[in-house]
């Protein structure tokens, strides 16, 4: 069977809106939960977990020790799909076989496909879209209840983002995903986000500054922006971006040490903006931003809104505005109608911009996407080989960074002990985020122990690859 990313109560001690959560005084059943999918879909997992545990029910780490099971789907692209419908039949075979009452799923996948996800698999129980997470317990109480005259449960998306107050943290203690915006605005051709989260909707400062608090208060010491488009935030409220205004609040906010920007798409980057990052006392100097071309040809096709000459102009006043910025981006290769003269454009981009981060993906076939109807379709054997080539290129980029730092001193927060080894850690840099980038090994001496969630100032020995081997110079703090 495959090893499904089932979570578990990591953070059991989370007080949230001063109650804790699960605090109940009967257990009304026990649940396994699966989640995939992006840090986005963690948070509304974290959402529906802490619902279900002020509700009374216990979450259980094996699924075949539980009452039933959530499977949090994604079905961004085919990949996610595949991975989703795999995690749904590992569980409905446990059902079939009388080791668990029922399967509950919900989140992208099924938002995406609906009843015809009912059909393909009559053995679900419960269908929950993206915006019927609220509703949860409700969901489950009819399972253990055996109430099966409804099936599904689908609502519209709202006018602001919901509120992700009272979740179950199931990330590391130190660090945890803040959302501020639900949706997106934009119509990439390659991309289904829209028809399955909706339009774009900000989060109130007011609600995402408490939600803030509440994880630091917690013992979260590094907040991870994370939106489907960062810089969008605040324009569906009054019509201008309020980014720059919400990142000076959060970046007053005690206890947290670090934050960290994701998903930042290249229109609405200001100069406010890039001032207020670089003046700011906690907000790392790494910003996410997908750029998925660089030729003008494609980007048009891909509908991004942005050219090649802006882009270039922009990567440069951010780096001159920013010192020490590690940029990460992503790239789609195989688009359909790529050249070769384009896919050299897109070679020739990539090693001139240094970028220290970047993941490169070849388009995904998604049917109901305007992309699908484009011409000349390229073979996966093309894509994949494409594909290959921008690694090689990046990866250079990427090693010369990290030979770069030999000598330095970073500070590192620390994600993990290293197993079987002795005060030997995983770490990461400012460099780094979680689960995407690479990461610091760190030793500390024998009068020096660490444990997980410091910061430890390192002096950075060697490189190995794309990852950098420290030894810890300073106590953790």
């Amino acid at each position: 069977m495959q090893r499904l990313p089932i979570v578990s109560d990591t953070n059991p001690s989370q007080s949230t809106n001063g109650r804790t959560a699960g605090a109940t005084e009967e257990c009304k059943g026990s649940y396994a939960f699966v989640s995939l999918g992006c840090p986005k879909n963690l948070v509304d997992s974290e959402r529906m977990l802490g619902l279900l545990k002020i509700d009374g029910y216990q979450l259980v780490t094996d699924p075949e020790k539980s009452d039933f099971v959530v499977v949090n789907t994604c079905g961004f692209i085919e990949s996610a799909r595949q991975e989703s419908m795999s995690a749904i039949d590992q569980m409905l075979e446990l059902k079939r076989a009388g080791k668990i009452r029922g399967v509950i799923v919900s989140g992208c996948l099924a938002e995406r496909q609906k009843e015809k996800l009912l059909e393909d698999r009559p053995d679900i129980d419960w269908l929950v879209g993206v915006f019927g997470r609220e509703e949860i317990t409700k969901v489950a109480d009819r399972l253990i209840g055996g109430l099966h005259e409804q099936r599904t449960i689908f609502r519209p998306a709202p006018i602001r983002a919901l509120s992700d107050e009272q979740r179950l943290q199931v990330t590391p203690k130190h660090f945890a995903y803040l959302k501020i915006s639900e949706g997106c605005d934009r119509l990439c051709t390659f991309c289904a986000i829209p028809k399955m989260r909706g339009k774009h909707a900000s989060k109130p400062q007011d609600q995402i500054i408490a939600e803030a608090k509440q994880l630091a208060a917690s013992g979260v010491r590094e907040l991870v922006i994370v939106a489907q488009d960062t810089t969008y935030y605040g324009i569906d409220i009054d019509g201008k971006p309020q980014l720059s205004e919400l990142l000076r609040k959060l970046d007053q906010i005690e206890g947290v040490d670090w934050i960290r920007l994701m998903y930042f798409y290249p229109m609405y980057i200001d100069d406010e903006l890039l001032d207020t990052i670089a003046n700011a006392k906690k907000i790392l100097p790494y910003i996410d931003i997908p750029l998925q071309h660089c030729n003008d040809i494609m980007l048009k096709r891909m509908a991004r809104r942005v050219n090649r000459r802006d882009t270039e102009t922009l990567l440069a006043k951010m780096r001159e505005k920013i010192p020490n910025l590690v940029l990460r981006t992503t790239f789609i290769t195989g688009f359909p109608g790529e050249t070769e003269e384009q896919f050299e454009e897109l070679c020739t981009f990539i090693d001139g911009a240094g970028f220290e981060r970047a993941g490169v993906f070849t388009y995904s076939f998604e049917p109901d996407t305007p992309a699908a109807k484009l011409d000349d379709h390229l073979s996966d054997e093309v894509k994949e080989r494409r594909r290959g080539r921008l690694m090689e290129i990046q990866q250079k980029n990427a090693f010369a960074w990290a030979e770069s730092q030999v000598g330095s001193t970073l500070d590192v927060i620390l994600d993990r002990p290293v197993a079987g080894q002795k005060n030997v850690w995983i770490g990461r840099s400012y460099a780094d985020a979680p689960d995407v980038d690479s990461v610091v090994y760190v030793t500390g001496e024998k009068n020096n122990p660490l444990s997980a969630g410091q910061i430890v100032s390192c002096e950075v020995v060697m490189a190995r690859d794309y990852d950098l081997i420290a030894v810890a110079v300073g106590k953790g703090r």
